[in-house]
């Protein structure tokens, strides 16, 4: 089982690798709301809720 913190980092990791343009891309929709790179990066560095929906999503699909 992969713990919130395993998974933070994954997107931390995924996300300093990312070309600069790339980061203005949508990556994820959660509760109808599209999340771009920069703005899901703000959430999970900030540990929120929605950050948590975030990694937890990416991982389901396959994205971390």
């Amino acid at each position: 089982m992969t713990t919130k913190d395993e998974l933070r980092a994954r997107f931390l990791k995924a996300y300093a690798n990312l070309p600069e343009p790339e980061m203005e891309q949508v990556i994820i929709i959660i509760d109808d709301k599209p999340i771009s790179w920069n703005k899901a990066n703000k959430e999970v560095s900030d540990k929120t809720h929605l950050g948590d929906k975030i990694v937890e999503k990416m991982k389901l699909l396959g994205i971390l």
